[in-house]
């Protein structure tokens, strides 16, 4: 016998059930903020700076006797963290006071970072925008323009050309090496994965004058080839390897190893897992492990000093001549005492800052889609491909 509800049979429900609450749907969901800012920790802050700086200003202008800006600001903050830890302590108790200090350190240390870069690239734009102001400069080369001449005379034209290209040959030799590298510790380990991570982590450390001196050595003076954009490009690749090799090796290690197991599973050998889960996995994070490498190197002048010389004029071949770069222009143009020569130096330096933003926007663009997301070509080929297949459907169901 069935169960009959009692709105089927016309009858009204019990008192009881109609007395019961009504659950909604779907209840709404509350999203939980772990750092909120409120009335009461903004005025705590605002207060201990504002007593810290008034503390400082009568430690040093009444009673002791202390110059300087940078003590001023050193007691000044450290009395903060005193005071801010005091205040912590009465009105949210003393759990509290470990947490809420280190997260000042915390958010105080960023806030200075963030400051000393934005310093230093104003002051580099302040100094530099002469220079950028006019076209030739990024136009032209130093061949036909001296150290008295203006601004409206010569540009950096050679010393970006050159820093590409030794940068492409660089990378294009030390991208590959690095990640193999990177590969064989994550992947295949063994008795050689020790001294190998040994040698990359005392790498990562090497002065980048011992890279330049050691493809001087090598390259110019054992082999006999001349200072050339090519060694130069051996100079980074020596820098940019350990470097590639050790940021890869962690990325590659944050894989899950779920994901290894389940390829396994379904009968991949081990080339193929690495082929096609792990290394797509962790695109992003090595994509960024080259940018940071190139990033390091592309900056570097005490290598290329040794191995490309400063060259005036434009020089396209990296196997013959001096070829300058953008850090070796640098370099060079600062110790003028001409005032145009200075400001060439700092709108090179401004170049180099523009050249570095736009490799890791590219490097960011090609390799920071998620894993397993399809480009635009593999989408076009599958809906292509599904088109056709459609079509022969059609054609053998008219059939």
């Amino acid at each position: 016998m069935t169960d009959v509800l009692p709105a089927e049979l016309g009858e009204a429900p019990s008192p009881a059930a109609a007395a019961a609450p009504q659950r909604p749907a779907a209840a709404a969901e509350q999203r939980i903020r772990l750092r909120t800012f409120t009335a009461d920790g903004l005025l705590a802050l605002l207060g201990s700076a504002a007593a810290a700086i008034g503390f400082c200003w009568v430690a040093y202008e009444r009673i002791l006797p202390l110059t300087g800006a940078l003590g001023f600001w050193l007691l000044g903050y450290l009395f903060f963290l005193g005071v801010y830890g005091v205040v912590t302590a009465i009105v949210w108790g003393r759990r509290a006071v470990v947490d809420r200090v280190v997260a000042a350190v915390m958010y105080s240390t960023g806030l200075l970072i963030v400051g000393i870069i934005l310093d230093q690239i104003g002051y580099t734009i302040y100094r530099g925008e002469p220079a950028l102001r006019h076209l030739n400069f990024f136009t032209q080369t130093m061949a036909q323009a001296g150290a008295r001449d203006p601004l409206t005379v010569g540009g950096v034209l050679q010393a970006i050309v050159g820093s590409l290209m030794q940068m492409g040959i660089a990378t294009a030799i030390a991208v590959p090496l690095g990640i193999l590298a990177a590969l064989f510790l994550a992947e295949v380990g063994g008795r050689m994965a020790r001294p190998v991570r040994s040698l990359v982590e005392a790498m990562t450390s090497l002065p980048e004058i011992i890279a330049g001196l050691f493809i001087y050595a090598l390259f110019v003076l054992s082999l006999g080839f001349e200072r050339s954009g090519l060694a130069a490009g051996l100079a980074l690749t020596v820098m940019m390897i350990p470097f590639v090799a050790r940021s890869s090796e962690v990325m590659l290690r944050l894989v899950p190893q779920a994901l290894r197991e389940a390829s396994y599973a379904l009968g991949a050998s081990q080339w193929r897992t690495v082929w096609t889960v792990v290394l797509p996995t962790a695109r992003s994070g090595l994509t960024t492990a080259v940018v940071l490498g190139m990033a390091r190197a592309i900056g570097e002048t005490a290598p290329v000093l040794l191995t490309s010389g400063v060259s005036p004029f434009m020089n396209t071949d990296p196997l013959h001549h001096w070829q300058t770069s953008l850090p070796l222009f640098i370099y060079d143009a600062v110790h003028y005492p001409q005032q145009s020569m200075i400001d060439r130096g700092f709108g090179a330096a401004l170049v180099l800052i523009i050249v570095v933003l736009v490799l890791f926007t590219i490097a960011r663009t090609v390799g920071g889609k998620a894993p397993g997301e399809l480009t635009r070509r593999q989408r076009r080929r599958i809906a292509r491909d599904l088109y056709a297949t459609s079509l022969e459907r059609a054609s053998d169901a008219s059939a």
